[in-house]
């Protein structure tokens, strides 16, 4: 569910003031933290398949770099705005800042649709957005990598035009790549993961056991496959799971109330998330339900994997009285209405530059094996991924309990404090 008049940027700078407000952060801090520090636009000339020209509209934007060069992904979407990308950027500022890689935050994204296009498109695309941006990334600049509707194959396109333009090999440039050409094993399970490490924690804290615990998913890409793998592996059931569905273009739900198998139902889906509706009722005993009524089910935990502006001051009042949980895998998907009501219920939040964090971690490893030129094994990142996301949950944690602080409050507290303090001290301010 969208509200017509959402602004991703706007909802970001409100939930920078408030803290920043409830921190007391000085004046010239607030004024460069709250907007990005550089934006390029760029236009992109295709030549598609039917011999015609087509420009397409795409962004860069940096938000603050002062703890790192920019980090963050690309994405493809016909619906994508700077506004969103900017949100994004300074969203991934306070990300890699919660869980303390030496990481700012970027965002790139570019006004198409894939899923229409064919490969040599989308490589035409993706080479020439590089062409277009090449002086302003690198592995000391700004760090790509995948987002929404982008793959590690868009990713080694990428990386191999910059790479012709410079004339010789940067893999520590762009992350995502494929494993074998510079990528890093469990890159893809990353954010996923990284979502369902926290909701374990939460769980821990809250008292509750993992085995004794239901789900309902919105989102069954990439991020939103891997989260619901892993928690089933530890002993959850997901009954309910949203997805968008590529040819009909809307959402439904698929429910099963016995639990769902999540291996079965990556089987039956696509690269984009769409699930095979016949199947899912034949082989998997799924119901099908409207798009939007994941959010309306019984269960413990709310899993938004999506994209942003899901839980809106419409729908919320349909969150179950059940909820405990509500960990956030999308960027953005509450709006700040909605979240004062989520917080005044005292459902446990974990937020999503906490929560998704494991993909931006996962990159950041990537880049530090591609700058050593030496790999490691799958169980060597999930562990450290792990380390990582539970240190920084309970960081968050420990100070919500201490100052009785929403989570959300929490982990902003933390994130921008960390940035401002790399502000000064490099004497920007």
């Amino acid at each position: 569910m969208k509200e017509h008049n959402y602004n991703a940027f706007t909802i970001a700078q409100k939930q920078f003031d408030d803290v920043a407000q409830n921190i007391d952060l000085e004046p010239a801090a607030r004024a460069l933290l709250r907007e990005p520090g550089k934006e390029i636009h760029i236009t992109i000339p295709v030549k598609m398949d039917n011999g015609t020209t087509q420009v397409f509209k795409g962004f860069r934007i940096h938000h603050n770099d002062a703890r790192g060069p920019a980090k963050g992904g690309i994405r493809f979407h016909p619906e994508e705005t700077v506004d969103t990308v900017r949100a994004l950027s300074m969203w991934m500022t306070w990300k890699c800042a919660v869980v303390d890689i030496p990481l700012g935050g970027g965002k790139g994204g570019v006004i198409c649709d894939p899923r229409e296009m064919s490969l040599g498109e989308q490589e035409r695309l993706c080479r020439g957005y590089v062409r277009e941006l090449s002086k302003n990334v690198g592995p000391v600049i700004d760090v790509a990598a995948p987002d929404v509707m982008t793959n590690s194959q868009h990713m080694l396109w990428m990386l191999d035009e910059l790479e012709t333009i410079y004339g010789g090999h940067y893999p520590g440039a762009i992350t995502g790549k494929p494993v074998g050409m510079g990528g890093s094993l469990g890159r893809n399970e990353a954010t996923g993961y990284g979502v369902v490490y926290t909701v374990r924690e939460a769980l821990k804290v809250l008292g509750i056991d993992i085995k004794n615990t239901t789900a309902s998913l919105q989102g069954f890409g990439k991020v939103g496959k891997y989260a619901a793998s892993l928690y089933q592996q530890l002993g959850g059931k997901i009954v309910a799971v949203s997805s968008w569905d590529v040819h009909d273009k809307k959402a439904y739900t698929f429910r099963n109330l016995k639990g769902i198998c999540i291996e079965a139902l990556i089987e039956i889906s696509n690269g984009y998330g769409t699930i095979d509706k016949q199947k899912a009722v034949d082989e998997l005993d799924c119901e099908i339900l409207a798009g939007d009524d994941w959010i309306k089910q019984d269960v413990d935990i709310l899993l938004p994997c999506a994209l942003e502006n899901q839980i809106t001051k419409e729908n919320v009042k349909q969150i179950s009285k059940q909820v405990k949980i509500i960990a956030e895998g999308a960027n953005g998907p509450t709006t700040p209405e909605a979240d004062a009501v989520i917080k005044q219920r005292g459902i446990f939040m974990i937020p999503d530059f906490l929560c998704n964090a494991g993909g931006v971690t996962c990159s950041y490893f990537e880049q530090v094996q591609c700058n050593m030129n030496y790999y490691w094994g799958l169980d060597e990142v999930l562990t450290k991924l792990d380390i990582k996301m539970t240190d920084a949950f309970h960081a968050v944690h420990k100070l919500a309990m201490k100052k009785e602080l929403y989570m959300r409050d929490a982990a902003y507290g933390i994130a921008i404090k960390r940035v401002a303090d790399a502000v000064k001290l490099r004497g920007w301010i």
